[in-house]
């Protein structure tokens, strides 16, 4: 039980910290948006290659949150008919729930790695090669699994507490 609990703080405090570094990169973002609409409303005269670098930083921001939003569960719930049920029956349809998340989020870390590691594609205007965003999807992919599964086992182990 203590090794339980040591491997889940290793795991939220590793999704804290990528989620930290994501969070990060927000400031750049805005900071060069800011500079491209500046100088296209006051020069006329937009940073080349703005749009395409946002885009890239956005894709990082998002894949790096994935596994914290489950860590605090801030993805969207729908519960107006699991509220109603018993608690037993709430906790193994979470289970269920979590079960089939997992077999897809793992299914896209996999994908994820295997095209990251295929790709060989630049961006048209910066030349960014793409392959570190790729594989980002299967790192992020393999976090949210981590993610998913100290939660499948908090679950498991609150459907034998209700037995």
């Amino acid at each position: 039980m203590e090794k339980d609990g040591e491997i889940k703080f290793w795991i939220q405090r590793v999704n804290r910290w990528v989620c930290y570094v994501g969070m990060f990169l927000i400031l750049p973002l805005m900071l060069f948006t800011s500079a491209d609409v500046v100088g296209r409303a006051a020069w006329a005269r937009p940073i080349p290659g703005i749009v395409e670098l946002s885009s890239y930083v956005l894709d990082v921001f998002i894949l790096l949150g994935l596994a914290y939003t489950q860590q605090v569960k801030g993805h969207v719930r729908v519960s107006m008919l699991t509220s109603r049920m018993p608690p037993r029956t709430q906790i193994f349809l979470e289970i269920v729930v979590t079960c089939l998340s997992l077999f897809i989020i793992a299914l896209l870390a996999w994908q994820g790695i295997v095209v990251g590691l295929e790709e060989t594609a630049v961006s048209d205007m910066l030349r960014i090669a793409q392959r570190p965003f790729k594989l980002l999807v299967g790192v992020a992919a393999f976090l949210l699994c981590l993610e998913l599964m100290v939660d499948l086992s908090t679950a498991f182990r609150a459907f034998k507490r209700s037995v």
